[in-house]
């Protein structure tokens, strides 16, 4: 009985298969037949669903920053108003390179590892730069004999919990200061791909300061790099604000041909958003404000942005 039933289950596996492969002949269309036969039909070409026509406008895509609230300080670049205010602000002495920043790079009191790792960088990166230890000296203390030794700027590293949390950017000698919170420190060996810095004045670019507010801050943090570039060395400094972050990137450049360009990045990277901008020079206790971040009465909607 075992073996009847193993060849009965043996047949209906043939006969099947038999079936199948005369369903797949018919399909093809039976056996050949000789003679001439007619030429099969042009393949039609398949339309994708989802391709739109070119012809159609593109509607622009909603995020955060298309659906930014309107601001009346939103300025132009050529304004008369704003080219005056240029003209007679406290950092136009760079903007008309009439001399070079010579930067002043110190930290709070005794630093770690990670904010001396910053400071290396930053000396690097910014040209005519000197670090001096702060120790216990007060910052008011140090403002003075910076301004004797000629010192056009001020940058102070702070930290919390053994990492750099604070910048401040105090011009000299008479302001204005500015304290950002800095963020997403990354080093240039950690950067994949990364090049070596020279000692070329690079260029700088000023991006997507489009306020009264951003249009002061992009000077402010400008005013720290010369204006007056070494093209020879091909390098290039960016203040990239969105969304009210201000993104610090350096990168090396080189023409391929007439129409492409590659990028090589130097480092190193970090993010700044604004806390308090002063005017003169830091003073923590009698200083004059003109504008300062509180999260809870300005940030009350998303798509509002100061900068």
């Amino acid at each position: 009985d075992c073996r009847s039933r193993e060849v009965d289950l043996s047949c209906d596996q043939f006969s099947t298969m038999a079936r199948s492969k005369m369903m797949a002949k018919v399909r093809r269309g039976g056996k050949k037949r000789n003679g001439p036969q007619a030429p099969p039909e042009p393949r039609k070409k398949r339309v994708r669903p989802d391709k739109k026509d070119k012809s159609e406008p593109v509607r622009p895509q909603r995020t955060i920053e298309t659906a930014r609230v309107f601001d009346d300080t939103l300025v132009n670049g050529q304004d008369p108003e704003i080219l005056e205010d240029e003209r007679t602000d406290e950092l136009q002495w760079c903007f008309d390179r009439s001399k070079d920043p010579y930067i002043l790079l110190t930290t709070d009191y005794r630093p770690h590892t990670t904010t001396l790792q910053m400071v290396e960088e930053l000396s690097m990166s910014v040209p005519n730069c000197e670090f001096h230890p702060r120790k216990t000296e007060d910052l008011k203390k140090i403002i003075p004999k910076a301004i004797e030794r000629g010192f056009t700027c001020i940058l102070v590293l702070n930290e919390d919990h053994k990492r750099p949390n604070a910048l401040t950017v105090c011009h000299l000698p008479v302001g204005p200061t500015a304290v950002f919170k800095l963020t997403s420190f990354k080093r240039s060996k950690h950067i994949r791909g990364h090049g070596r810095r020279s000692h070329h004045r690079p260029e700088v670019i000023l991006n997507r300061f489009n306020t009264r507010l951003g249009h002061q801050t992009g000077r402010i943090l400008g005013a720290v790099f010369s204006m007056d570039p070494e093209f020879k060395g091909r390098s290039v400094v960016t203040w990239h604000n969105q969304r009210d972050f201000i993104f610090f990137r350096h990168h090396r450049y080189i023409f391929k041909n007439k129409q492409k360009v590659g990028l090589q990045e130097l480092g190193p990277r970090f993010t700044l958003k604004l806390r308090t901008i002063q005017r003169g020079t830091f003073d923590s206790k009698f200083g004059e404000y003109e504008w300062v971040h509180r999260r809870h009465q300005l940030e009350t909607v998303r798509t509002k942005f100061f900068l």
